[in-house]
Parts: C-alpha cells; sequence; structure tokens
C-alpha cells in the first residue's frame, strides 16, 4: 500500500488523484475490492453456467435413455415399439437407424437447422452433445447410440437455463456494486476514525511551542504506530529545543564576554575625546582600542570553538603567569581593590592554549572584583595532577543557601545587589574548563569572601 502511495504518478492520475491521505487509502481500498469481486464475479457465474449446463445434459441423456427402451435392434431390423407415453416421449426426440430418420418431433421438419444438427449428431455415434444458436432460442442436443445400430437424439430449449444465469449475473453485479460502495464508505469512515489521532497531533504541534512549552505528545493510550510516531516527534521536538537553548546559550555568553572590552572601547574612546591630546597619546589610544577589538575577536574564535565541539582538541599550552598578568592589565580594576597575582612555579604552563585559559579566569576574576571590599588574590601551582589556579576575594562570599546553585546559568544570589552581571560568567567558566579535561569549583571553606579553584591539565 506504501509503494501505491508513495510511486510517481502520471500527470493525468496526479489530477484526478484524491488529495487527502484518507481519499488515497479509500481509493486503493476500493481497486483493491473492485479487482477481487471481479474476479469472483467471473469464477461464480461461469461455475453457474457450467452447472445449468451439465443440469440440461443429465435431463438429455435421461430422456435419451428412456426412449432407447422402446427402440428395438433384433434381426428383422431396427424397430419402434409403441407404448403408452409416446406422446410424451416423442417431445423433442429423433430416432435413426444408421443414417436413416425413423421419426422426428412434428415440429421440426427434415429441413430445418434442428434436424439437419440432429441428423449430423446422431451420424458421429457414440454419445455426443452440442448447442445450435437460433432465432427461438438456444437449442442443446445430445445423441445416444443404440447398439451400433440406432441412435436416439434429444434436445432441449437452453431459454430458461441461459435466462436464470442472466438473473444471477445481474444480481451478482448489483450485489458486487452494493459491497463496493459499503466498502468505500466503511472505509473512509475507519481510516478518518483512525487518522485522527494524527489530527490531534497536527493541532497540539501547531499550538506548542518547541522551546516554551514542555508539553510533548507521549504514548500513551495510542496504537502502536503512532505511538513510535509520536516518541520520534517527542524526540526531535527534545532536540530542537536543546538547539535553541544552545543557540540563546552561546548568544548570551557572547554579549556578556564581549561587554568588558567594548566597555574598555569607549573608555578609551571618551577619554581621548575628553580634550585634545598629544600624538602618544593618541596612539596609546589606537593600541588600547587595538588590544580590545583583538580580545574580543578572541573571545569569538574561543567561543565559537567550545561551540563546534573543538575546543577540547584545541592544541597548544599557556603560560599561567603571562596570561594571568595580561587579565591583570585588561580588567578595569576599582579604585579601592588591589589584586595581587602570586605563581609559586615560574614558567608554570597549563595544558590548554592560552585564549581558552584566558577565558577559563576571566569570568573568576571579573566576578571577584565585582564583590571584592579591598583585595583580590590569585595563586597558580603545580598540582601532581596538573595545573592550580585559586581566585578569591574578601567580599561578602556566596551564601550556603545559593551554593548548589552557583554554576545555573541566568541564576545570582541577589540581582538586585547593585553589581550587575547575568550570571552566565561562572557556568562559562566551568563549562569551558571540562572541555579542555579540567574543572571549577567553589571553595567552601573560604573565609572570609569566596573563593574559586581552577583544575587544569599540566602543559
Amino acid at each position: 500500500m506504501t509503494g501505491l502511495l508513495s510511486r510517481p504518478a502520471s500527470p493525468l492520475f496526479a489530477r484526478l488523484a484524491p488529495r487527502t491521505l484518507r481519499g488515497r487509502l479509500s481509493l486503493v481500498a476500493l481497486t483493491t475490492a473492485a479487482f477481487l469481486m471481479v474476479i469472483l464475479t467471473v469464477v461464480f457465474n461461469t461455475v453457474v453456467r457450467q452447472h445449468l449446463q451439465r443440469q440440461a445434459d443429465d435431463e438429455l441423456h435421461t430422456r435419451a435413455a428412456a426412449v432407447a427402451t422402446t427402440v428395438d435392434t433384433g434381426r428383422t431390423g431396427v424397430r419402434v415399439r409403441e407404448t403408452s407415453n409416446d406422446g410424451l416421449l416423442d417431445t423433442n426426440v429423433w430416432i435413426y437407424a444408421g443414417t436413416q430418420l425413423l421419426e422426428r418431433p412434428p415440429s421440426a421438419p427434415p429441413a430445418s437447422p434442428v434436424t439437419r444438427a440432429a441428423t449430423r449428431l446422431a451420424a458421429r455415434g457414440g454419445q455426443h452433445c452440442t448447442t445450435l444458436d437460433r432465432a427461438g432460442g438456444p437449442v442443446r442436443l445430445c445423441a445416444r447410440d443404440i447398439a451400433g445400430a440406432a441412435a436416439v437424439v434429444t434436445a432441449l430449449n437452453l431459454s430458461p437455463y441461459r435466462s436464470s444465469a442472466d438473473t444471477l449475473l445481474f444480481a451478482s453485479l448489483t450485489l458486487d456494486a452494493a459491497v463496493l460502495a459499503c466498502t468505500y464508505v466503511l472505509t473512509r469512515m475507519a481510516v478518518g476514525r483512525a487518522l485522527r489521532p494524527v489530527r490531534t497531533m497536527t493541532d497540539q504541534a501547531t499550538q506548542w511551542s518547541a522551546v516554551a512549552s514542555t508539553a510533548r505528545f507521549g504514548a500513551a493510550g495510542q496504537p502502536a504506530e503512532l505511538a513510535r510516531l509520536g516518541g520520534s516527534l517527542d524526540a526531535l521536538l527534545d532536540r530542537i529545543r536543546a538547539v535553541l537553548r544552545h543557540e540563546q546559550r552561546l548568544t548570551a555568553e557572547l554579549s556578556h564576554e564581549l561587554r568588558t572590552p567594548l566597555s574598555r572601547i569607549i573608555a578609551e574612546l571618551d577619554w581621548w575625546q575628553a580634550r585634545p591630546r598629544s600624538g602618544a597619546d593618541t596612539r596609546a589610544t589606537h593600541a588600547a582600542i587595538a588590544d580590545a577589538a583583538r580580545s574580543m575577536r578572541t573571545i569569538c574564535d574561543t567561543l565559537l570553538d567550545d561551540a563546534r565541539g573543538s575546543a577540547s582538541t584545541a592544541p597548544g599550552t599557556a603560560d599561567v603567569l603571562s596570561v594571568l598578568c595580561l587579565l591583570a592589565e585588561r580588567l578595569q580594576i576599582p579604585g579601592h581593590v588591589k589584586v595581587v597575582v602570586d605563581v609559586t612555579h615560574p614558567g608554570l604552563e597549563a595544558g590548554v592554549p592560552p585564549a581558552l585559559l584566558e577565558r577559563i579566569v576571566s569570568p573568576l576574576l571579573d566576578n571577584a572584583l565585582r564583590y571584592a571590599r579591598s583585595q583580590v588574590t590569585v595563586v597558580a601551582s603545580r598540582q601532581p595532577d596538573g595545573v592550580r589556579v585559586d581566585v578569591t576575594d574578601d567580599g561578602p562570599g556566596v551564601p550556603p543557601s545559593f551554593a548548589g546553585q552557583l554554576f545555573q546559568p541566568g541564576r545570582r544570589a541577589d540581582p538586585v545587589d547593585g553589581h550587575g552581571g547575568a550570571g552566565l560568567g561562572l557556568p562559562l567558566a566551568r563549562r569551558l574548563a571540562r572541555s579542555a579535561g579540567g574543572e571549577v569549583g567553589h571553595a567552601r571553606g573560604h573565609a572570609p569572601g569566596a573563593g574559586f579553584v581552577i583544575s587544569l591539565p599540566a602543559g
């Protein structure tokens, strides 16, 4: 059935074919039923006609056998004995002695087509039957040989039998038409009822939002085929929702990370336009803007590589001290806050590219600067399993009730604390660290303030 529905059709059939699936299935069912009904009708009527003909032949043979008992083929020649039922037996009966006609029905002259056909049949000998079509209706003739010396030919009008066969043919065709009409109507009703869940699913899919709605089709109460379809559509909706969430997260992270270099560019331009500057001042401003632009490009490349899944395989090592010092220079450090960078092992290298290390440490350092009262400390050290970077501040710290939600995107302990932020920096740092085989965690025992620990593979 699937092949019939999906096979390319001719232009004429394409114009005449139903547009709906219910119409096409009903047409297929009607065509199949019509094909079967034609076969059954032909077989049935063929069998009926053969059965009626056998009945006619049996009657003719029975009459010929009765007439044969009145024929005497003794030494004196062939002679027909007189009986009390001669009038009944002589009806449509021809008796021959060899090829000589002894008796015939009064209604059949010797030159009539029926008598000539009976003469030819008797001349063949044995028991044979033939049908003669004439204007008054078809006639069936059967011959019976009597001791090789005589023959009896009986005839029977087949019009009643043919009429019965035609009546049965008309009745069967009428029944076929009724069955086909019922088949079409019932098929449309059954297919419409079976497709009702599909229409419901279509209406639901039109109303739902792939991102905002969590409703799904499910498999409860559905037929097996629709349950599988619903499961596939649910999985597709989940994938679409995940892709859209990933796109939204990437957009938010890019906006969050690009905010700092953009603010730096704006600040440099405002400073440069505040009053006339010397050539050296202009060159310094251009250098700062170029450095911020390079930082923006690095941010975009790093986050896009992570979105493509290639950040974890990016080769390279980073000098930890150089990256930390560069970050301390680029970040806007409030005047009342002091940043201390301590690298316990000179030449300490992490097994990640410099740009990735910068993107991992930057959100933590920016968060510490936002909440610190007087000092932010960054300590990098070598560990047996890699490199550790501790970022601590002396601010209010993380409320114990909020510690479990620190790394959830968009969550903040106090959204109206006046420090800004979108709650995306810490989740981004952890995700980038994990993509490189590392980890970012919260140092719960640090006091006062907040402490975060970055673990990365060694270079």
